[in-house]
């Protein structure tokens, strides 16, 4: 009698596991504490964004020292500059795709190998192989952005709701690190290694590469909305250090698993179009504050162009800064309306250094501290824009709608210098030279792009802050079949 009700119990039990939903079993995982294994999964995506950014960034130290002994052209220089961001729109949409369909930690492994692998390669290039030089940038860019759209994905992914503005937002500091960690890294060993062996350290995200396929867990969310539950439910009971038995089982599979499609994205046209312009125009802000700044201010102030590049330190300081203070502010009024407003005042202080562009004060440049603060809300404002572009595509679209935002971002980089380049009617976008008289339309036509950027988060946007991602893919990403009907947006 005793073993009849034991097995009695057990059917019932597993009847009951069996009805749940996969609604229980994503609730059961957003409920959990920021514990152990979810910090050694931050701290370990952290560093392969910090390492992949290293990498992408030492090129413009390693280029300073062999253009001279190459005797590279403005154009060769342009091919291998311009080739990493060639390379991070491709390896973006690629790896994007592909990390919706195999898994956001394959990709994230295989995308840091490429761009590990291809960095150090550069350190072993013959004297004047300029062309080979730019193949392996355009390999470490698609490398580098192979790796960060699905870790971004993955981050935003893991992180419990509660938590997840604030926590995503953070993140992205780490991007500026890796920039930094190069400039430190050229300046302290530039001399003892050579540029040879600076480019051999190009090598190291690879160690972290490992790290991660051996520790970080494929995501839960991505394998619920695979339909592979067994897999979900094990990966659950891990992170909460919980018996098997004691997490639901959904049994329902799901109507619409990830795809590659890169079509569904354009499904909601008025997603796809803020996304291309959030990221699109704040990285052709930035770029092209970057990469023009320091001439024009030597320019204007008629002073060194190392010592103009010098003042651009405050800047980037400044960007950092921004990135720590919105992940901050973040929590407290949500994603859209911080959005908009640090885009407005990003706008308004590119306007306001191109006006008062010559103007001292106390012998230090107005200017400078005007492109500081532009510095501090167009960066900061990535903090914002790169986990809200995930957030609002749900999870099925993750993946590629963070791949759509790095090819924009990519696009960015290369339009800022360039359309600046044709403004002040130079033919040099590598070194351009500027005119006094190029200087405000230059910097009008940076804060109009923000002042877009403002107008897509204002009126192309959604809220997600406090909302399980899960449910606004669901509501938002793809078009309701009742709103087409009756013609609602």
């Amino acid at each position: 009698m005793r073993r009849l009700d034991r097995k009695r119990r057990s059917k019932g039990m597993e009847m009951l596991m069996a009805g749940q939903s996969s609604d229980d079993l994503l609730a059961m995982f957003d409920g959990a504490p920021l514990n152990r294994r979810y910090w050694l999964s931050f701290g370990l995506l952290s560093a392969i964004t910090v390492l992949d950014f290293f990498d992408f960034f030492l090129i413009a130290f390693i280029l300073s020292k062999i253009g001279p002994e190459w005797q590279l052209t403005y154009g060769q220089s342009g091919l291998i500059l311009y080739g990493g961001g060639i390379g991070a729109i491709l390896g973006a949409l690629v790896w994007g795709s592909l990390s919706d369909v195999l898994g956001r930690k394959l990709q994230i492994v295989t995308g840091t190998l490429i761009c590990a692998v291809s960095a150090a390669l550069i350190g072993a290039l013959p004297t004047g192989s300029w062309i080979l030089l730019a193949l392996l940038r355009i390999l470490v860019g698609f490398g580098l952005a192979a790796a960060v759209t699905p870790c971004l994905t993955i981050v935003v992914e893991l992180t419990p709701t509660r938590w997840r503005t604030g926590m995503t937002s953070f993140y992205i500091v780490f991007a500026s690190a890796g920039t930094l960690l190069a400039s430190v890294t050229s300046a302290a060993l530039f001399t003892m290694l050579g540029w040879r062996g600076l480019a051999a350290l190009g090598i190291a995200p690879a160690i972290f590469g490992f790290l991660v396929w051996a520790f970080v867990p494929e995501s839960v969310r991505w394998l619920t909305a695979k339909g592979r539950f067994g897999e979900a439910r094990e990966e659950v009971a891990k992170h909460l250090g919980v018996p098997l038995q004691s997490v639901p089982l959904p049994t329902t599979a799901p109507t619409s698993p990830p795809s590659a499609s890169l079509k569904e994205l354009y499904a909601n046209r008025r997603l796809f179009w803020q996304t291309v312009i959030i990221w699109g125009g704040s990285s052709t802000a930035a770029y092209g504050y970057y990469l023009w700044g320091p001439t024009i201010v030597a320019l204007v102030l008629n002073v060194p162009v190392g010592q103009a590049a010098g003042y651009f330190i405050y800047v980037a300081g400044c960007g950092v800064i921004g990135k720590i203070l919105l992940s901050i502010i973040a929590p407290m009024t949500g994603r859209r309306h911080l959005g908009t407003v640090f885009a407005l005042l990003a706008a308004v202080s590119l306007v306001l250094a191109g006006i008062y562009n010559s103007v001292l004060i106390g012998g230090f440049p107005l200017m400078i501290v005007l492109v500081a603060a532009s510095a501090f809300f167009v960066e900061g404002n990535f903090s914002n824009l790169a986990p809200y572009t995930v957030e609002q595509y749900g999870v099925r679209l993750g993946a590629r709608s963070s791949g759509l935002g790095q090819a924009a971002n990519g696009v960015g980089k290369i339009l800022g210098p360039l359309a600046l380049a044709l403004i002040a009617g130079s033919d040099n976008i590598v070194s351009p030279k500027a005119t006094s008289e190029a200087v405000l339309p230059a910097f009008i036509f940076l804060g109009v792009g923000m002042v877009l950027v403002a107008g897509a988060f204002a009126f192309l946007g959604i809220e997600t802050h406090g909302r399980a991602i899960e449910d606004i893919g669901e509501a938002e990403a793809v078009p309701r079949q009742n709103e087409v009907a009756l013609g609602k947006r």
